[in-house]
């Protein structure tokens, strides 16, 4: 889905498809708009993706990635062209839990933070993908 700041400011959006979902956020302006979101149900194919509406946005901040079997746990942080969040249900995350927070906090700009699950080694779930 594409996201509102009408419909979905401040409240969370929960990820309950197996078969994964992108959510696509508005052009950031610097609104303070929040947005979060939590998986419910385990993605099983495909992913579930957070990425900006546009090339021009981009996202910083970092995201705490911890293995569900071990407890073990890594920091990501993103890089200059960091647009999207890409959860595979593995070692990017997108187990039943978590919760991330983006902020917009200026023109072409999110804050992001937030704490996923993953199994096995994890890896960053940054990406610069959108065109």
């Amino acid at each position: 889905p594409i996201l509102t700041a009408a419909a979905h400011d401040g409240k969370i959006v929960v990820f309950n498809r197996a078969a994964g979902v992108t959510a696509t956020l508005p052009a950031a302006t610097g609104s303070g708009a929040v947005y979060r979101f939590s998986v419910g149900t385990l993605v099983t194919s495909n992913s579930y993706k957070i990425q900006v509406a546009d090339a021009t946005d981009v996202m910083a901040g970092s995201l705490i990635t911890t293995d569900q079997a071990d407890g073990s746990a890594s920091t990501f942080s993103t890089v200059a062209a960091s647009d999207t969040i890409t959860m595979n249900g593995g070692t990017t995350g997108g187990l039943v839990g978590g919760l991330i927070t983006l902020v917009d906090i200026a023109t072409d700009k999110y804050s992001v933070t937030g704490t996923i699950i993953a199994t096995g080694t994890e890896a960053t779930p940054f990406s610069a993908a959108v065109s």
